[in-house]
């Protein structure tokens, strides 16, 4: 394949809304050792977009300054084979940056096979969601096979993939929304129960459907004020998994009922880790996960696509939080 040596590209040109993102032209990477470069047909819009054009979340050194942390596409240089891969395979692949462009650099290890039955489309909204939910509810939140898991945010990307993923491998699953509708659909993707926590109390419904047991687990991308109320959520010895901070960085909260009850606060950003743990997380994806996908056990949630020089857009409707399931745009 003849690769060009300039593509268009989505840039941001200043802190602030979705109207600073600028189509450009930028010169294709080049793929260092161990690295690949994709010919990108799809990426992912996640909310580290946004936070980046913000500029409240900055790539992490050596990164692109484009955003786009996931992407799917045809590999068609670099070092394929350091990730089990070959030239022209179809992938899709966590990046640390710069998935908002024609052409993209990633490490092979980063890289997995479009799962069978699967569009381009629709495994650009694989990555980013389900390196995170296994990474945060499997490993740091080591949910078992007889636990309960509640996740605040059911209907975002995280949450679809964390509700279908959890219950297809027998966990009860329980979701905050903020609207009956979306209640109603996180439920018909999985979802024991669906709170509308706009009308009410979540603390109150999770007591009543555990019979005041509470959940084992959960997967809070609040923070915040929700914190002391997730403790009285949680079952003894029970965690709970911060992945972002939608609702401050700062909270109050009930140190006692750690201390009684043996509970565990934790947390992670996946971005700023290495290629050689991001590539531990594709391994036990294409393991455990993407059978479940390849027999449609589990999918994608698509709520809209954009092609790339409309990403103004597609941040538009990520600010307005409407969505359910993944925006996508597409190359």
């Amino acid at each position: 394949m003849s690769i060009p040596t300039t593509m268009k590209a989505i840039e941001i040109t200043q802190p602030g809304g979705p109207d600073v993102l600028k189509t450009v032209e930028r010169p294709v990477p080049t793929p260092g050792p161990g690295e690949v470069l994709i010919k990108v047909t799809a990426a992912g819009v996640n909310r580290p977009d946004v936070l980046q054009r913000q500029g409240a979340y900055p790539p992490p050194p050596g990164a692109s300054d484009l955003p786009g942390l996931e992407v799917a596409g045809e590999i068609v240089g670099g070092d394929p084979a350091a990730g089990g891969l070959a030239m022209g395979d179809k992938v899709c692949a966590l990046l640390a940056g710069g998935g908002y462009a024609e052409y993209c650099v990633t490490p092979a290890q980063q890289c997995l096979p479009i799962p069978a039955g699967l569009s381009d489309t629709e495994a650009a909204g694989l990555p980013e969601t389900y390196f995170t939910v296994w990474t945060n509810v499997f490993d740091r939140g080591r949910l078992g096979k007889d636990e309960s898991l509640l996740v605040h945010g059911g209907a975002s990307g995280i949450g679809t993939t964390a509700v279908q993923l959890s219950k297809a491998m027998g966990r009860t699953v329980y979701a905050t929304a903020g609207s009956d509708d979306r209640c109603q659909r996180v439920q018909e993707l999985g979802a024991d129960l669906c709170i509308n926590y706009r009308t009410q109390d979540y603390v109150e419904e999770i007591k009543k459907v555990t019979d005041g047991q509470g959940v084992n687990v959960i997967l809070d991308m609040v923070a915040g004020d929700y914190i002391n109320r997730d403790l009285t959520c949680l079952a003894d010895e029970g965690r709970i998994v911060i992945i972002a901070l939608l609702g401050g960085v700062k909270a109050t909260i009930d140190c006692g009922q750690i201390l009684r009850r043996r509970l565990l606060i934790t947390g992670s950003t996946l971005r700023p880790r290495p290629a050689s743990f991001k590539g531990d997380i594709a391994q036990s994806l294409r393991t455990h996960v993407w059978p479940l996908l390849e027999s449609d056990q589990i999918k994608p949630i698509i709520h809209a696509t954009f092609p790339l020089e409309q990403a103004h857009d597609a941040h538009a409707m990520m600010d307005a939080g409407e969505q359910i399931g993944k925006i996508i745009l597409t190359v």
